[in-house]
């Protein structure tokens, strides 16, 4: 059965602006785990504009089928079919010189937010870096009306989501071995976190 391969209006609003952020974030970067691939678009524009890094796809198998189509439609030699990764188990790589997220850590609950951090401890390579994308609260505020809506939204439709606190998220970086980079601001109210592994 053919089905409609997944789309999602937010990735191409935003995949211009991350890329230009990942340029130089991973420009000494030869491989890249994005955990929680979603939809697969980010891939595909991310891998078709980062030739030297190895773009490894992976997430809940229920996303697999929808990446799977967009990597058929956009191929390329440096993108890779996705992993099963759930967050609450074991990683299935080894080790990588880049980890890269989007739209993740509102979604999940707080207990895989830290077991997010404790599989980039152990697969990330040391000055490896990492990059997050997303909402997050300055000071337990929100940083707009709009993501304060957005928060609503999230835990109606799941308790145990919504925005993470900036200060917390750097606690559990810095636990994971890692130093921010820089906190880079992006549109629609987002942020784009670069960490490099110690």
């Amino acid at each position: 059965m053919i089905i409609n391969k997944p789309f999602s209006q937010a990735c191409e609003n935003n995949k211009t602006s991350i890329i230009s952020i990942l340029k130089s974030a991973f420009s000494a970067i030869d491989s890249v785990l994005e955990v929680g691939s979603g939809t697969g678009q980010h891939a595909t524009y991310f891998a078709q504009h980062l030739p030297h890094v190895t773009w490894q796809t992976s997430d809940l198998f229920l996303n697999h089928e929808g990446i799977k189509q967009w990597i058929n439609e956009y191929p390329a030699t440096n993108l890779l079919p996705p992993l099963m990764l759930d967050l609450s188990k074991n990683w299935p790589i080894n080790t990588t010189t880049g980890i890269f997220t989007a739209n993740t850590l509102h979604i999940v609950s707080w207990e895989l937010v830290i077991a997010f951090f404790e599989g980039v401890k152990t697969h990330l390579q040391s000055n490896g870096k990492l990059c997050i994308y997303g909402p997050f609260n300055y000071q337990g505020k929100f940083t707009s009306d709009s993501n304060a809506n957005f928060n609503m939204w999230l835990t109606e439709r799941n308790e145990l989501s919504g925005i993470r606190d900036f200060e917390a998220i750097i606690t559990l970086a810095n636990n994971a071995g890692l130093t921010l980079v820089k906190d880079h601001e992006m549109p629609a109210n987002n942020r784009l976190l670069e960490f490099i592994k110690n």
